[in-house]
């Protein structure tokens, strides 16, 4: 009689000629592996229609034509630090969509539609990991739900921006992105650098954790040039993808140590961008840093910026703001309902108080087209 095998290795692969035994040092801390959809077929069951790419392909040329000086408006980047709720999620939508078409000749307005989270320790990571805020990572619901999201909001008429934090995951969502973004936790990581380079919108990267701003400089710099790396298809098979670069990458300001939202650091910036042979432009987050994370502190920080706009400031090239229906943070904590409209993660503002602040901008926009 043949031994059972040893439950923890098996023993029938170390049969003559066959593939050598290596389940006893290889895959040891992992606990279990689930078949994960292929971005393909979840394209094919969520398609996007004709109008939708067309707005996705005309707000990238918008935004490009921002970038590249030729149009005044500025990028607005604005919406929840992080989507956990469709319903809120398209009833901020529909609002924004009404400011659209108010504000549209002065400013470029993208929502933001983050759905993954990078965590200094632990921590919910957001909308595709855990879309039912219990820990039973649904993933791919989470990315059926994200996509569904995405469409929603784009056959409004809103362009969609998100941070691209897995690489995996923009195969499954990145043709309705309008613009993307690199954390501050990424920018120095090659690996991001390298999949800007092959994205086919706009990508802002943030100044580092600690302020630094040449690790932003220096990601422009690679994501500019083509490069070679190991990723997915949308069939769901390993290749290797060549890009051909993106000239479409600018720094976000987002603070550090310090907020790094002044005019002297404008200048800081733009100089560091002039020295690498760049655009001198940046992005300014008024949030996370430079607001330390107190979130009413956006408005005020939006409002110098106007200011500093109207005069006839032109290399901030745009703002981004985190604003939600109400205003604040919660916590997600297990048995206890969530209040409506509040953000999980980062304290936003609320919608009421976001109203102003987008036409003040888009008043400092038009007083300096006046000048």
């Amino acid at each position: 009689m043949n031994p059972i095998d040893d439950p923890f290795h098996d023993r029938e692969v170390g049969q003559r000629r066959a593939t050598r035994d290596t389940t006893r040092i290889d895959d040891t801390r992992i606990d279990a592996v689930r078949p994960l959809i292929t971005p393909a077929l979840l394209m094919e069951k969520l398609p996007g229609s004709d109008a939708t790419l067309n707005l996705v392909e005309q707000s990238r040329k918008a935004l490009s034509r921002v970038l590249h000086g030729q149009d005044d408006r500025l990028i607005v980047v604005v919406g929840p630090c992080s989507i956990h709720d469709h319903d809120q999620a398209i009833e901020y939508a529909a609002k924004l969509m009404h400011e659209v078409r108010a504000l549209n000749d002065a400013l470029l307005i993208v929502m933001r539609t983050y759905f993954e989270k990078p965590r200094t320790t632990l921590g919910w990571k957001g909308y595709i990991n855990d879309p039912h805020l219990d820990g039973s990572f649904a993933m791919n619901e989470g990315l059926e739900m994200a996509r569904r999201l995405l469409l929603e909001i784009v056959e409004m008429g809103l362009p969609v921006g998100t941070e691209f934090l897995d690489l995996l995951s923009p195969q499954f969502i990145s043709d309705l992105v309008a613009w993307g973004a690199i954390g501050a936790r990424t920018t120095e990581s090659q690996s991001h650098r390298q999949l800007a380079s092959g994205l086919s919108c706009p990508v802002g990267f943030k100044n580092g954790t600690d302020g630094g701003l040449r690790v932003a400089v220096d990601a422009i710099v690679s994501a500019n040039a083509p490069h070679a790396f190991m990723g997915m298809t949308k069939m769901g098979l390993a290749a290797i993808f060549e890009t051909r670069g993106n000239a479409d990458c600018h720094v976000i300001l987002r603070g550090g140590k310090e907020p790094n939202h002044g005019a002297e650091h404008v200048d800081a910036a733009c100089a560091a961008l002039r020295t690498a042979g760049l655009r001198e432009q940046v992005m300014i987050d008024v949030s996370h840093a430079n607001s330390r994370k107190q979130h009413r502190r956006q408005a005020d920080i939006a409002a110098s910026l106007a200011e500093r706009i109207a005069h006839g400031e032109r290399r901030i090239c745009g703002v981004m703001i985190e604003s939600h229906l109400e205003e604040g943070r919660q916590d997600l904590v297990a048995g206890q309902p969530l209040e409506r409209g509040v953000s999980i993660t980062d304290a936003c503002l609320g919608w009421e108080q976001t109203l102003p602040v987008l036409r003040g901008l888009a008043a400092a926009v038009r007083q300096r087209r006046a000048r």
